[in-house]
């Protein structure tokens, strides 16, 4: 071969080196491109596979906390029926939210419960109750001039009615005495709002607003009006409503069937009313608990 033949030979060849080359560099690229693709497009599709995965948990937990809460506000009268707590943020520090079961009232025959024909308008609210405090009541600064002015005779009798629990009325309500922390003196005026409705075995559960009331819709009623309550609760669970033991102002008795209370001396109790439209508030011990509260769980709101 001449020397311009072999020179043109190789000049075709490394023509198609570079061709070759060329077409290897651009294949690698689009299977490296290609590649990536795939690998986003995976990774895109595990993460919305975790994000879709999370977002359904969400979903069912949030259902699971609606149906909860749904049986805490409304409450068949039934014996069998359930409910779950619902003690006020802070009444009860560390407790959770459980169901109990309702357990017929053993002192419902004491409270004079009321016959199919009665009928009773609706109660206010709670809030509405609560902000009534002592309606009627003279002021601190009445009641102050008006013990001054009977000091001498008051301080030679020392009558029982002279107490710091103060008397019930002839209308069956009782006006908070002066120097109750204001919480108690609300907690009254709930309670008196609704002291002579009748008493209707799971009335004041459904709602607050109700036209009767049983042991426990009643307590509920009057510690909702101070805020010490978010929703009715039956006398199971308020047996761990608050802290254990007795309060200074404000002590609730409670077992599984029944509830009372004590406020600032005088007994807020269905049991023991002596008619249908009879008054909550009495002296004394509850029928069945006696003076120990004999069977019955102390509690009370924490500094009350």
């Amino acid at each position: 071969m001449s020397a311009p033949d072999t020179a043109t030979s190789r000049l075709r060849s490394d023509s198609r080196w570079r061709t070759y080359s060329l077409a290897g560099a651009l294949l690698a690229l689009l299977v490296a491109a290609a590649a990536a693709a795939v690998v986003m497009s995976g990774g895109s599709s595990g993460t919305g596979n975790v994000t879709a995965s999370a977002t359904r948990r969400a979903q069912a937990a949030a259902a699971s906390h609606r149906a909860t809460g749904s049986v805490a506000v409304a409450r068949a009268r039934t014996p069998s029926s359930a409910t779950a707590s619902t003690h006020a943020a802070g009444s009860t520090p560390g407790a959770t939210a459980h169901l109990v079961a309702e357990q017929p009232d053993p002192e419902a025959a004491y409270s004079a419960p009321a016959p199919p024909s009665v009928h009773h308008a609706p109660a206010q609210s709670p809030a509405t109750a609560g902000a009534m405090v002592a309606p009627g009541a003279p002021s601190d600064a009445q009641v102050r001039q008006e013990l001054n002015a009977m000091n001498a005779a008051l301080a030679a009798e020392h009558s029982t009615t002279q107490a710091s629990s103060g008397a019930i009325g002839g209308d069956g309500t009782v006006q908070a005495p002066p120097g109750v922390p204001a919480v108690i003196a609300r907690v009254i005026a709930g309670a008196n709002a609704i002291t002579d409705f009748p008493y209707v075995y799971g009335g004041g559960h459904a709602s607050f607003v109700d036209s009767a009331y049983d042991c426990s819709g009643s307590v509920s009623y009057a510690l909702a009006a101070a805020g010490l309550l978010s929703a009715p609760e039956t006398s199971g669970q308020l047996e761990s409503w608050g802290a254990p033991g007795p309060g200074r102002w404000l002590t609730i008795y409670a077992n599984a069937g029944h509830v009372y209370m004590f406020v600032d001396g005088l007994r807020y109790d269905t049991a023991g009313r002596t008619g249908v439209f009879s008054t909550r508030w009495q002296t004394g011990p509850d029928p069945v608990g006696g003076p120990n509260n004999s069977g019955f769980v102390a509690r009370h709101y924490p500094g009350l």
